[in-house]
């Protein structure tokens, strides 16, 4: 299938966000009292060549979208995978109801591979404390994917 692409766009970094799907649409997010976390976004945010390999520098946001702050001792990461292997993980520290946290991830490969042939997985790992009554809203909203 052919696909018409601006010439700007030829080589541009593209971020997919997966739909998030409710089945009671508006109801379920009015309902959520407890924390949730999310991967809001995450791009390149630069490279650099040097010989035959390019490094590339992704920046990511996690913002607790909940009503709700997350217990202190909440264990919680952004786990990296490129296909189903996982290729590192980002500590996240415990979020209060609309605070933002800022990651970075360096991603290697050789200058001669193709534009956009490059997708890396981003995927909330959130370890909620024993005896912890509040869970995440939506768990959903903790996977996001770049491609570059």
């Amino acid at each position: 299938m052919a696909m018409n692409v601006a010439p700007w766009l030829v080589g541009a970094m593209v971020a997919i966000t997966l739909p998030v799907f409710f089945p009671s649409g508006a109801a379920k997010a009015a309902a959520c009292i407890g924390p949730d976390p999310a991967i809001v976004s995450v791009g390149v945010e630069g490279m650099q060549s040097s010989g035959g390999l390019d490094r590339y520098t992704l920046r990511g946001k996690v913002v607790n979208l909940g009503s709700t702050a997350q217990a202190s001792n909440t264990l919680q990461f952004v786990d990296i995978y490129k296909g189903s292997a996982k290729l590192d993980s980002r500590g996240v520290p415990p979020l209060r109801a609309g605070q933002s946290y800022a990651f970075h991830y360096i991603s290697d490969r050789s200058a001669q591979a193709g534009a956009q042939t490059t997708t890396l997985g981003f995927r909330m790992d959130v370890r909620e404390p024993p005896n912890t009554e509040s869970q995440p809203c939506n768990t959903s909203n903790g996977v996001t994917m770049v491609r570059f």
